[in-house]
């Protein structure tokens, strides 16, 4: 059963393990530990048992909320887990008076862009050789009404990802 909870200093290695596994260029297990003391982001982690398998975080100014990274293991995938994060971040950010929120996705990662356009995202823009790994363009997609974004089947934060499964 996944669980769900806000990521803490403690979780950097197995966030970092995570990281390292899904992208070419991985930030470091100290990036994390900064990430979880930096008052303006906000991390969320998809535990299997003790096991980090994967995490979505974003930094918030004021009522706005960017998206750093969605990663989830390779074996764990296609489990309904990326859905699961976004709709627990979701839900948090609502809670702190986030109203619209972005992100930037390789347009050759079809599932993650299915996902963002579920949940209300729009392309609004390109970033030109965004990529590093391999000079890909990446979109820029914004939600601008995510107060009106109500994702059916959201969990408690603590709550379980039964209901996630299909995905």
């Amino acid at each position: 059963m996944i669980m769900y909870r806000a990521m803490t200093r403690d979780d950097a290695a197995g966030v970092a393990d995570v990281e390292e596994a899904c992208f070419a260029i991985p930030w470091s297990r100290e990036s994390f530990w900064k990430e979880a003391d930096n008052p303006f982001a906000f991390y969320i982690l998809a535990f299997d048992g003790e096991k980090v398998v994967g995490f979505i975080g974003c930094w918030i100014t004021i009522d706005e909320a960017q998206i750093t990274n969605v990663a989830v293991l390779p074996s764990y995938r296609n489990r309904g887990i990326g859905r699961g994060l976004l709709e627990t971040m979701i839900r948090e950010v609502q809670k702190k008076g986030v109203t619209a929120m972005t992100l930037e996705v390789r347009p050759s990662n079809a599932p993650a862009l299915a996902l963002y356009e579920r949940f209300g995202f729009k392309t609004a823009g390109r970033r030109k050789k965004y990529y590093q790994d391999n000079g890909e363009d990446a979109l820029i997609m914004w939600n601008t009404k995510l107060a009106e974004t109500s994702p059916q089947g959201m969990g408690d934060v603590y709550g379980s990802n039964e209901n996630h499964s299909k995905e």
